[in-house]
């Protein structure tokens, strides 16, 4: 194999068979059960890095069922999104990831940094309710309820969140142990289209894991709920800080 093959053709791991392909990344009815919860904003304050900042105690955990997905095929996803502001910007810092497959695993950590493990979720539709479930292992980490579209909300406004900048922080160690790169990635989701969206009654219950902790932000008071189903892309990243 020549030099300039392997340099034209390195994108993923392993090299002689990618855990991934390359992209557009292109979802198609992606449902999400977001709910947003006040928690201590000194405990956010300990895990969100600068330059981002943190104004106030919220949290939202996200739900998402993705059926369809441009080369990562069919997964659920939940964990912890925490709103921020950088350089005058309002976004989101993905805090944590929980999934059950291995491509978008490897593909959400190795382009973008996506802090993503291993894990079990499920979001269904349980009778009148709409029911997330995040698993580890065997250990039940999170339980969130809403009622099953109780109210239609205004698209319009969605879509404008939708298209706020969001921001990972990407680590990738040297073979010796260090890190070879810390740096802060903004990633925009684009081309979004909302299917519907509602909101209604929540709930949300989170349980202590030592190598899961979601419960270092704790849950004080659910503020929001809400259920959408979108169409989108997910754009490639911008380092915008170096560690």
């Amino acid at each position: 194999m020549l030099e300039s093959h392997v340099r034209n053709n390195a994108f993923s791991m392993p090299f002689s068979s990618p855990a991934f392909t390359c992209g557009p990344y292109r979802f198609i009815n992606r449902e999400y059960l977001v709910v947003s919860y006040e928690t201590d904003i000194d405990a956010l304050r300990e895990i969100v890095p600068e330059p981002l900042e943190v104004r106030d105690p919220i949290v939202n955990f996200e739900f998402m069922r993705m059926p369809d997905s441009t080369g990562f095929g069919d997964y659920t996803e939940a964990g912890q999104v925490i709103p921020v502001h950088y350089d005058g910007k309002q976004g989101n810092y993905v805090h944590a990831m929980y999934l059950d497959s291995e491509a978008p695993i490897a593909g959400g950590r190795e382009i973008w940094g996506f802090p993503k493990k291993l894990g079990s979720p499920v979001l269904v539709v349980a009778g009148d309710t709409l029911l997330g479930t995040l698993d580890y292992g065997p250990v039940r980490l999170a339980t969130a309820t809403m009622g099953f579209k109780h109210s239609a909300t205004d698209p319009a406004v969605l879509q404008q969140a939708l298209s706020a900048p969001n921001y990972l922080l990407k680590v990738i160690p040297h073979v010796d142990g260090s890190p070879r790169i810390c740096e802060l990635v903004e990633y925009h989701t684009t081309e979004v289209t909302v299917k519907g969206s509602w909101t209604g009654p929540a709930a949300l219950d989170l349980h202590p894991h030592a190598l899961a902790p979601v419960t270092r932000l704790p849950v004080r008071r659910v503020v929001s709920a809400q259920h959408f189903v979108t169409d989108l892309t997910l754009a490639l990243g911008t380092v915008v800080h170096e560690y």
